[in-house]
């Protein structure tokens, strides 16, 4: 396939529901490219406390094969409305990703990591395989484990009251991921803090941790149907040095879900997008293209 090179372009989608009516910011690519009119759209969708940056690296090199390409901020987080009553259910994400995809109209290849990777399961089932043609789950599965999941929740609460200085923002990064190299400058974490009254805030909405969440018993329930249910082309990529996504969970998703891919990569953890994002993209470019 032929590469050309696209900028990002930044765009919004009004999103309006029985709780919301709020803007969704997103990156965009290849917008109305001739080369991606008969290919899906890829639509990507962050994890929990992340926004569309996480996906900046591989957004580019899937733009630079010729695909049209949209990295979402869903609800309360990066550059997108924060949800008025404070709704960030599960539910609530899919109903705001299926206005996206309605308003993208084209069909789609979703891919979520974590909270995202949950939303896409759940729009792959309402939306059907002629809307949503391909899922890629990154390091989640309905069957995750608490425990990292937990600890996921205590690092975002940690920085909750804010930081001094984005060094100290990076600081508090590379102890909760200590395998990952730290950069060596922190100025990258621009674009997940904002700075308000002499200190640096992470870029999402706080009620995200208080707001009352689905019931995990029902909601796993409602995952594995999606995904056993579903006959479209589905990838789970998990990070080797994952807590959230153990051997047992994939061995538990893979009999559920027996033609699923499957690639782990030794390198990486929960975040796995940007602990080793080459050999990520290579894998998601592999099973997007083919």
């Amino acid at each position: 396939m032929s590469t050309v090179r696209s900028e990002p372009q930044t765009v919004k989608f009004r999103v309006a529901g029985a709780d919301a009516d709020i803007t969704l910011v997103a990156d965009e690519w290849n917008r109305g490219a001739p080369s991606a009119d008969d290919r899906p759209t890829v639509l990507m969708l962050h994890g929990g406390g992340q926004n569309r940056f996480s996906w900046k690296g591989t957004g580019q090199i899937l733009a630079d094969q010729g695909l049209h390409v949209v990295a979402l901020d869903s609800r309360g987080h990066g550059d997108s409305d924060r949800a008025p009553n404070a709704n960030y259910t599960v539910d609530a994400l899919c109903n705001d990703t299926l206005s996206v995809i309605d308003q993208i109209g084209r069909p789609v290849i979703l891919i979520g990591a974590s909270m995202g990777g949950m939303t896409g399961m759940l729009v792959a089932e309402a939306a059907g395989p002629q809307q949503v043609t391909k899922l890629v789950l990154v390091d989640v599965v309905p069957r995750y484990e608490k425990d990292g999941s937990a600890r996921i929740r205590e690092f975002m609460a940690s920085g909750i009251e804010g930081f001094a200085s984005l060094d100290e923002a990076a600081d508090a990064v590379a102890a909760y991921l200590p395998y990952r190299t730290k950069p060596r400058s922190p100025e990258g974490l621009r674009k997940n803090l904002r700075l308000r009254d002499g200190r640096w805030y992470w870029h999402w909405d706080p009620a995200f941790l208080t707001a009352p969440a689905d019931d995990p018993f029902v909601r796993v329930e409602k995952l594995e149907r999606a995904v056993i249910e579903s006959t479209i082309p589905i990838l789970l990529i998990r990070g080797k040095l994952s807590d959230v996504v153990s051997s047992e969970g994939v061995k538990d998703f893979l009999e559920k879900v027996p033609r699923a891919e499957f690639v782990e990569l030794s390198e990486a953890g929960h975040t796995a997008a940007g602990d080793d994002n080459d050999a990520f993209s290579e894998v998601v470019v592999q099973f997007v293209c083919k």
